[in-house]
């Protein structure tokens, strides 16, 4: 009989391959991208300590819609902002198992246009 696996599961799969190569250091921290149905967030950890040093969400963008490409460019310069206050500047970059296409790529490019490196 087939087992039928989910899309997501697919995803966490392709993000545990990613993470047994990428891994966040003090120097350079992994900056870590999940998205849902609804929202969007972006983490920047430390691996070695298992500590997060800056986060950003679409949550701190009230009344306003966090599933579009807008709302991930605004989280990624959000991120990039507080990265800036906290002396981080290069950074290791995590997709989590999604596409480096739409609302990642969004985040991720507004991230380099605030300053971070990766």
């Amino acid at each position: 009989m087939i087992k039928k696996v989910s899309k997501n599961e697919m995803r966490k799969e392709r993000h545990e391959r990613v993470r047994a190569k990428v891994v966040g250091t003090k120097e350079i921290p992994r900056l870590c991208v999940f998205r849902s149905n609804t929202n969007i967030y972006a983490q920047i950890i430390n691996d070695e300590e298992g500590t997060t040093l800056v986060s950003a969400s679409s949550l701190e963008n009230k009344g306003k819609n966090g599933s579009n490409i807008e709302a991930a460019k605004l989280v990624g310069e959000s991120l990039a902002k507080k990265a800036k206050t906290a002396g981080i500047t290069k950074v290791v970059f995590d997709r989590g198992g999604y596409l480096y296409h739409g609302r990642v790529k969004a985040l991720a490019d507004a991230c380099r246009d605030g300053g971070l490196e990766f």
